[in-house]
């Protein structure tokens, strides 16, 4: 996902004061959408493999995006809106739930995942307009956070407290082939990875330098013209109306 894209938004006047004095935990909207968790995928070179880790928790930098995505399709499908409490996260499960705490304020957010990013280095979590006005991040654009995957009443974890620890996922497995389903090319990089990381439910998606300035966003390669064909009609089918059949030469 594109990071720290601002915009002016509308925030209810008479929430303004609370927020300023908020350095409590506030709680995510309902959950929707279904539960996935995905393949790897590659971005930049660098693979990402996605798993539902109960315990998982984490500190680091977190952004925000919105503007720019707003009304788009999230990773898992849903529609994203820049005044939900969601985030994006490059491995946690969609939607899960986790609690983001601002180091720099103490302000505690129940965030709901359903997207992925954000991919720009040493940044763990991309928030939502909205996360980011709650948790005081909008202004600066980034802050230093605590992520912890939590379980709100009513969405007990999926795998049972004593169940063993899971074993490390192994590099997947890339098909040996010559041909691509070319989704599109972009020149802002940061566009060509979030929608690289939408398509990895398709399959292993990638990005590409055309060296002229552009992103190729592709998922493949394919051993052969059946398989790319039918990726690309589900891709079809799914709105990606540009996408198209490639090979490796040098075309955007």
């Amino acid at each position: 996902m594109a990071i720290n894209m601002f915009r002016s938004g509308l925030v209810p006047v008479m929430l303004l004061p609370l927020l300023a004095a908020c350095a409590g935990s506030v709680q995510a909207p309902k959950s929707a959408g279904a539960y996935k968790v995905g393949n790897p995928y590659q971005i930049a070179g660098k693979w990402y493999y996605p798993s539902d880790d109960p315990h998982y928790q984490e500190s680091g930098m977190a952004s925000w995006y919105g503007p720019t995505f707003h009304g788009k399709p999230t990773a898992n499908g849903e529609r994203f809106d820049e005044n939900d409490v969601t985030a994006a996260h490059r491995t946690l499960p969609m939607p899960s739930w986790v609690e983001v705490t601002n180091l720099e304020n103490g302000r505690k957010l129940t965030v709901r995942v359903n997207d992925r990013g954000p991919f720009a280095k040493d940044r763990i979590i991309d928030l939502s307009r909205r996360s980011a006005q709650l948790l005081g991040v909008e202004q600066q654009g980034t802050a230093r956070v605590h992520v912890k995957r939590i379980y709100p009443k009513g969405q007990p974890p999926a795998v049972a407290a004593a169940a063993p620890v899971p074993a490390p996922v192994a590099a997947p497995q890339v098909p040996v082939g010559d041909i691509f389903v070319q989704v599109a090319a972009l020149s802002d990089r940061g566009r060509a990875a979030g929608l690289a990381a939408e398509i990895s439910r398709f399959g292993v998606s990638n990005i590409t330098s055309t060296g002229t300035g552009f992103y190729r966003v592709r998922v493949g390669p394919f051993a052969d013209e059946a398989s790319a064909a039918s990726v690309l009609a589900q891709l079809q089918a799914a709105g990606y109306s540009e996408a198209r059949l490639v090979g490796l030469g040098p075309r955007a």
